[in-house]
């Protein structure tokens, strides 16, 4: 995980690098594009093109377009922002996506979960004070927007693993997006200069290289393991801004980015206690049920 992130971590260098030169939705179409190539290749050489066939339109269709509000959101963000600054705000998307579980997946969460997602939104109203850049503010905005579109896609995703794969999911996503975003960008669609063709490929690349670690990640431990690590990317964005552009984050934005990234891990701990908590009942009721004492049932 921690390696899928700062895969990432340099996929976005590459999106900040591009988008000082073509407008936010031109790069996202040029992100979607240089990621299908090596999203379909391996379904193909690996003959699983029955994987990709999709049970859900709407849903598939809702998601490309989330996609494009994501990207187009981040990628402003980084335009404007540093990576840090940036990073700093998305990383709000877990607190969102636990609070509109329960409206959208009628799911419960505890008081203790609605404080700490309420103490994490406190921390990105400290990032989005107003600054004397006012420019700066509305990338601060397009990545809270960002961060809210990504949050709704994940509770998508949720909704349509119960029925489509997960190469499926990836698949129309991506190429969703890449259309519905190349319908946005051709009003302004600058000619791609032929210095930038190499960036083109590290962005598919980065692409690629990420999602497969990212699943490894996800395959070889569970969610409540693994999803701490991608905080990570904070750390990552710091450095890359350090030596690429020689910027640093303000001690505010380090501070509200501190409370989000606490509020986050608490929200993972306590989910991680919650699926232990009902593990162990269900193995107490299966000893039960069976006639074996179970341990805590031992003196």
């Amino acid at each position: 995980m921690i390696a899928a992130v700062a895969v990432f971590s340099f996929m976005d260098m590459t999106l900040k690098i591009l988008a000082a030169h073509y407008p936010p939705m031109q790069v996202a179409v040029l992100r979607g594009a240089a990621s299908l190539p090596f999203t379909l290749l391996p379904v193909l050489l690996s003959g699983r093109v029955r994987d990709l066939r999709p049970h859900r339109w709407r849903m598939h269709l809702l998601r490309g377009a989330l996609t494009v509000v994501v990207l187009g959101g981040f990628i402003y963000a980084v335009k404007v922002l540093s990576l840090a600054n940036a990073y700093s705000v998305f990383l709000s998307a877990p607190l969102i996506v636990a609070a509109l579980s329960v409206p959208l997946l009628k799911e419960r969460l505890p008081w203790r979960n609605w404080l700490a997602i309420l103490v994490g939104l406190g921390g990105v109203l400290t990032m989005l004070r107003p600054e004397v850049s006012g420019l700066a503010s509305l990338g601060a905005l397009a990545a809270l927007v960002g961060a809210t579109a990504y949050a709704l896609s994940a509770v998508a995703v949720r909704v349509l693993t119960r029925t489509d794969t997960t190469v499926s999911v990836v698949f129309w996503t991506i190429a969703l997006m890449t259309v519905f975003a190349t319908v946005l960008a051709v009003p302004e669609w600058v000619p791609i200069a032929a210095p930038h063709w190499k960036w083109l490929l590290a962005l598919g690349l980065f692409a690629a290289v990420g999602q497969y670690l990212l699943t490894e990640a996800f395959r070889s431990a569970p969610p409540s393991v693994v999803s701490p690590f991608e905080y990570t990317a904070l750390l990552w964005g710091i450095g890359i801004d350090r030596v690429v552009w020689h910027v640093l984050p303000s001690a505010r934005v380090l501070f509200g980015g501190g409370i989000v990234i606490a509020s986050g891990l608490y929200l993972v701990w306590h989910e991680r206690l919650a699926a232990r908590g009902d593990n162990t009942h269900d193995s107490t009721c299966r000893d039960r049920h069976n006639g074996r004492p179970n341990k805590r049932d031992s003196p």
